[in-house]
C-alpha cells in the first residue's frame, strides 16, 4: 500500500510504520486491551471459585496460571489477551460470575484459555494493528492525492486511489475473517479441553440472553441493574461475544461468527462424540 501510494519512499515509511506499530503492540496489547475496557486484577483472596477452575483448567491445558481480572459490567462475557501464555491474562465480567452456573463458567473459562494456549491474542492483536496500519497509510494517501508531494513520479494515480479505496476494506475483512476462524477453534479446543461442549454451548445461550435482557434477576436472586454503556469498539473482537450493542451486521464484517453456528458445531461434537 506504500509503495503504491508514495512509491518507493513510502513503501520505506509503511515499512518502518508497521515494525513500530507492531513493536508497540507486541509489548503493551494485554495493558492497553485491559486499561480500555476498565479491567481491575484480582487479589489472592478474591474470587476463590474463579480461580480455582482457571488454576485446574491451566494444569490441565499445560499452561502458565494467567493473571485474573474482573470488569464490573452487568452483561455476562469474558475475554483474554496477552502476547504469549506466560504474560496472559483473563477478564470476566460481574455479570458472568452472576449468571453462570459451574458448568457453564468452566465451559467460557476453556474457551479463554484456548485463546491463550493457541496464541490468538497474539494472533488477533497483529491482525488488528495491520488493519489500522493500512487505515492510517490510506489516509495519509488521501492528503497526497489531494495535495501532491513526494518527489516519486513514477506511482500510478489510479492504483494509489483504489488503494486509498479498497486497502483498508480489505484489511478490515482480513482482520475479521481472521477474528471469526479463531473463535471457532477457541470453541473446539476448550470442549476438547473439558470433554463437555455441551456446557460450552448452554454458556453460549446464556451470552447471548444476556446480552438481550436488561433489569431481570440474576442468579442469585438479585435484580440485574440496566445494562453498561457500549464498550470500546476497538477491542470488541477479544471478547467471547460481541459486547456492541444494535443491530447485527452481516457476517462479512462481523468480529464473531453466529452464535447459533457456534453452538452447533458445539452440539455436533457432542452427538459425534462415541458413547462412553
Amino acid at each position: 500500500v506504500g509503495g503504491l501510494v508514495g512509491g518507493q519512499s513510502g513503501m520505506v515509511m509503511a515499512f518502518l510504520f508497521a515494525l513500530a506499530m507492531n513493536g508497540f503492540v507486541y509489548w503493551k496489547s494485554d495493558s492497553l486491551a485491559l486499561r480500555a475496557n476498565g479491567a481491575r486484577e484480582l487479589g489472592p483472596d478474591e474470587q476463590p471459585r474463579l480461580r480455582t477452575i482457571v488454576g485446574l483448567l491451566a494444569d490441565r491445558a499445560g499452561i502458565p496460571m494467567p493473571r485474573l481480572y474482573l470488569v464490573e459490567r452487568p452483561e455476562p462475557n469474558a475475554f483474554a489477551t496477552g502476547r504469549d501464555p506466560k504474560h496472559a491474562a483473563v477478564a470476566v465480567t460481574t455479570g458472568l460470575m452472576d449468571q453462570m452456573d459451574e458448568r457453564q463458567l468452566i465451559g467460557v473459562l476453556a474457551h479463554e484459555l484456548s485463546h491463550v494456549k493457541n496464541r490468538d491474542t497474539l494472533v488477533g492483536t497483529i491482525a488488528a494493528t495491520i488493519g489500522g496500519a493500512v487505515s492510517f497509510l490510506a489516509q495519509m494517501g488521501q492528503f497526497q492525492l489531494i495535495f501532491g508531494g513526494g518527489d516519486d513520479e513514477n506511482g500510478n494515480p489510479l492504483m494509489a486511489l483504489a488503494a486509498v479505496i479498497l486497502a483498508p476494506i480489505a484489511a478490515m475483512i482480513i482482520q475479521l475473517a481472521v477474528s471469526r476462524s479463531r473463535e471457532y477453534l477457541a470453541d473446539t479446543t476448550g470442549a476438547a479441553l473439558t470433554g463437555d461442549p455441551e456446557g460450552l454451548a448452554q454458556a453460549l445461550e446464556q451470552l447471548a440472553a444476556g446480552q438481550q435482557r436488561s433489569g431481570v434477576l440474576g442468579r442469585f436472586g438479585r435484580r440485574a441493574p440496566q445494562p453498561a454503556p457500549q464498550g470500546n469498539p476497538a477491542f470488541s473482537h477479544l471478547w467471547i461475544v460481541s459486547p456492541l450493542s444494535g443491530t447485527q451486521m452481516a457476517t462479512l464484517f462481523s468480529t464473531h461468527p453466529p452464535l447459533e453456528d457456534r453452538i452447533a458445531r458445539l452440539r455436533s461434537m457432542r452427538r459425534a462424540a462415541p458413547a462412553a
